[in-house]
Formats: structure tokens, C-alpha cells, sequence
């Protein structure tokens, strides 16, 4: 398949900028990459994550992705034998654009942290927004059992990697949906409250876990225009 059958559209710029565009500006595309973060998935899965987009949207931004050179189709090895889509390295560079953004938008008065997002986006969150000053002398391993996701995160460095797996012998996890999880890392609502709620759980050691909530904070809002 070749990339002008399936972008639709050129802007005839030079401009790197203006190429990026055309392989993720369409509506979709970069949370369909999201989506892909942290490991492969199927279809149904990308699907489950994007409220709102159709069977034949994904389908097409999935095939604009690929011809693109972003994602590659494969099948699972059997038992499994299911298709999965997944990042290619150069997809995978895709992450810090995404990070630079978020923290740009996120300092828009009309950010808010309340809505609902997926377990990919609340992982790439933290990737994000963690302050690598207040990291750098802390090591630990913190899972997260997210909306059904489970992620295994390792702390060194002032560097969080996170990669999708069952975290088993974490030193802490914590149990939660995605909104709470980041209304707790930002919004610090405390983890007794939330507990005493049913809306987030810590397994293991709790200090630990206020230690990495510590960690995040969102960026200064921009001030409104005078007048």
C-alpha cells in the first residue's frame, strides 16, 4: 500500500512539520499510537480505549499508520494466533513529540485532569509529567492495575520505564481506574480518602507508593490575556 492512497491529502510544505501532519494529523492517529505505547494490541482492544471512533475509522487510521511505517500488523504465536498491531522503532520515537504536547496543552486553563482517559494515557502521563530532580536518587518497582491493564514500572535514574506486564514482586501497586489514579498524582486527593471510597487501593508499601505520588505535578497554568 503507498502512503498517498491513504492520506488523503498533501500540503505541498517542505516543512517537516507539515509531513508530520499528514502521517498523524488526522483525527485518531496519535491516540491510536497512544494506545500502542506500551506493547501490541488488538483491535478490539485500541478500540475499547477510543470512545467514539468507528470499526471503519480505526481501520483506516490503522492502514494509514502502517503504509506510513508508524505500527506493523502481526499474528501472536499460537495458542493465541490473534492479529496485533504494534509500534515500530521509529513509531516508538513518536513518544517524546507526545510528551512535549501534553505538557504544552496541559497548561491550558481547559485542561482537566477529571475526565476520562485510558491506562496507556495515564502511564505515558507519569512518563511525562514526573520531575527527574525529585527522582533522581529514588529506585523502586511500582505495578499498576489499571481499568483492567496491568503495568510493571521501574524507578532510577529520574527515569520511569513502564512496560505492560503483571508487576509481580513489586514493591508497591496500586489498584485503581485510570481517573483516580492521576486525580491522586496531581489533584493529591489522599490515598485514605480515595481507600475509604473504594476508587484506589495500595498493595505493599504505602510509603513507598506517597513517595512516587510526590513525584508529579502538572505545569503552571498560562495566564488569560489582559483586557
Amino acid at each position: 500500500m503507498k502512503l498517498e492512497k491513504v492520506t488523503k491529502r498533501w500540503y505541498d510544505d517542505a516543512c517537516g512539520t507539515a509531513l508530520a501532519l499528514e502521517f498523524v494529523g488526522e483525527r485518531w492517529s496519535l491516540l491510536i499510537l497512544r494506545e500502542l505505547m506500551f506493547g501490541p494490541r488488538r483491535f478490539g482492544e485500541i478500540r475499547a480505549q477510543l470512545a467514539g471512533i468507528s470499526a471503519n475509522i480505526l481501520t483506516q487510521r490503522l492502514a494509514s499508520l502502517e503504509a506510513g511505517g508508524m505500527l506493523v500488523r502481526r499474528t501472536l504465536p499460537s495458542p493465541a494466533s490473534v492479529q496485533v498491531y504494534e509500534l515500530t522503532p521509529w513509531g516508538q520515537e513518536i513518544e517524546p513529540v507526545m510528551q512535549t504536547m501534553g505538557r504544552w496543552a496541559t497548561r491550558s486553563p481547559l485542561h482537566d485532569p477529571t475526565l476520562p482517559m485510558s491506562p496507556a494515557s495515564a502511564m505515558l502521563s507519569m512518563r511525562t509529567m514526573i520531575d527527574p530532580v525529585k527522582a533522581g536518587a529514588l529506585r523502586m518497582t511500582i505495578g499498576f492495575r489499571v481499568g483492567g491493564d496491568r503495568f510493571l514500572g521501574r524507578l532510577a535514574d529520574g527515569v520511569l520505564g513502564i512496560t505492560r506486564m503483571e508487576p509481580a514482586g513489586a514493591d508497591v501497586v496500586v489498584e485503581a481506574d485510570p481517573t483516580p489514579l492521576v486525580v491522586w498524582l496531581y489533584v493529591k486527593r489522599p490515598v485514605a480518602a480515595m481507600e475509604a471510597d473504594g476508587v484506589l487501593r495500595i498493595v505493599g508499601d504505602r510509603a513507598a507508593a506517597e513517595r512516587f505520588a510526590d513525584l508529579f505535578a502538572l505545569p503552571p497554568k498560562i495566564m488569560p490575556p489582559a483586557g
